[in-house]
């Protein structure tokens, strides 16, 4: 194993050990560092798993905070008062009305649509990530965003006391740039996409020195997805599902949630099992899904062009990671269009009364995909991850969805209004039967 600049004090705890490249096994000292001097692979944080065997149990985790902290033996820090706004610990919902409308058995919903602060799954990486930054001691944070990072960069930065600068694109839906202004960051709005506005961080990262959550910060953020992983198998009673489905943007949640599910069986808190992992994305931006299609084991960059803006990213730096996982699961990585996944958000609130961002309705149209192509067993316990919420991109389903009846404040107004109301349905349902 190749050595760069690793010194025996730099062990920051008993568990979190160092940084390690993916690629060529060099290791680091776990500073704000990402990528490899060496062979240029990106930089993952390593744990002394023999030592949280000894230190962690079913019982310890369940005495901690109902927060992502109750695993902050399996998280990169050192601090014993990390930054906890109540992140995590987001509802496993047991599906009925959905799982027979697609004749499943056995579904669950992973619902961090009302994750705290900002309502994404973004808050637990930016918790993870500005705990680490503040022990590095940056004063200033910042990141790359298609929206739902920036949230939870800026609200989690006004809770620690950071100054906060973010960037992103300038065509973002409205409720994500009102839901970062008020946390009163400054808002760098760039014209561009979102590959293009992650390479100007880069170099503003460079010539700053600031801490980006997601650039020189990114080890320590992406560890902050385990946890979804962590609360699912505690949630399903200390077991493994047998089919996992969530969304790709840049390949990273997924990644982390089978990485999670391996470090609780390293550590003896769930028997070992195979998990199968399926991915989502949309037709308009899928690099990841077309390098699945095609048997390719490289992704090709895309140009994004799709509502489903929070996981357009056209070169996903964890994308030939997702590759492997998916192959070597059995899983299965498939797009969908913007109209299906309209109809996925749709499906998903009128079933289970969860309204989820364009990313979930990406999530559930692929769920029905897998299932009509018969590659999700019925029988299986399929857990699918919804991963934001649909208050911030309702301009996504203005016009595709019914309108208020106006009536006077008189009974027959309202009776005439009802009947009309019936109508309607019978004829909708109609049209569903056809």
């Amino acid at each position: 194993m190749t050595q760069a600049t690793l010194s025996p004090t730099s062990r920051t705890s008993a568990t979190f050990k160092n940084l390690q490249c993916k690629e060529c096994g060099a290791e680091y000292e776990p500073k704000a560092t990402h990528v490899c001097e060496f062979c240029f692979g990106p930089l993952e944080v390593a744990y002394d798993y023999n030592e949280l065997r000894r230190q962690v149990t079913r019982e310890t985790i369940k005495s901690g905070p109902n927060s992502i902290w109750r695993y902050r033996a399996f998280l990169p820090v050192t601090s014993e008062n990390p930054i906890d706004v109540g992140t995590g610990m987001t509802p496993l919902v047991k599906s009925n009305r959905l799982a027979r409308r697609l004749g499943l058995k056995n579904l669950y919903i992973k619902n961090d649509a009302v994750n705290m602060p900002t309502l994404s799954f973004k808050d637990r990486v930016v918790s993870v990530a500005l705990t680490r930054a503040r022990e590095l001691g940056f004063s200033t944070v910042s990141c790359a965003s298609t929206g739902n990072l920036a949230n939870s960069t800026a609200a989690i930065a006004a809770h620690a006391g950071l100054d906060c600068c973010v960037f992103i694109p300038a065509d973002l839906e409205a409720g994500k740039v009102l839901g970062t202004l008020i946390y009163n960051p400054t808002v760098m709005a760039v014209e561009g996409n979102y590959d293009q506005v992650n390479r100007l961080c880069c170099e503003v990262a460079n010539t700053h020195g600031w801490g980006f959550v997601n650039i020189n910060l990114r080890p320590y953020y992406s560890e902050g997805s385990k946890t979804l992983g962590f609360e699912v198998a505690e949630q399903l009673g200390w077991e493994l599902p047998d089919h996992i489905v969530a969304p790709l943007a840049s390949g990273s949640l997924y990644t982390k949630i089978y990485k999670g599910f391996q470090e609780f069986i390293k550590v003896g808190l769930v028997d070992e099992k195979a998990v199968r992992f399926s991915g989502a994305q949309a037709q308009g931006c899928s690099p990841i899904a077309q390098a699945y299609q095609d048997g390719r084991d490289f992704i090709t960059p895309v140009k994004p062009s799709t509502i489903a803006k929070s996981i357009a990213i056209g070169n996903p730096a964890d994308g030939v990671y997702a590759l492997e996982i998916a192959h070597k699961t059995g899983g299965s990585i498939e797009s969908v269009t913007d109209a299906e996944i309209i109809d996925g958000m749709k499906l998903l609130a009128e079933t289970e009364g969860i309204f989820t961002e364009t990313a979930g309705g990406t999530t559930i149209a692929v769920l029905k995909k897998l299932v009509e192509a018969g590659k999700i067993d019925p029988e299986e316990k399929t857990v699918v991850f919804i991963t934001g919420n649909g208050l911030k991109t309702q301009e996504a389903v203005q016009g595709y969805i019914g309108e208020p009846f106006t009536i006077e404040a008189k009974l027959d107004s309202f009776e005439r209004a009802l009947e009309r109301s019936r109508t309607l349905g019978r004829l909708e349902w109609q049209q569903v039967l056809v």
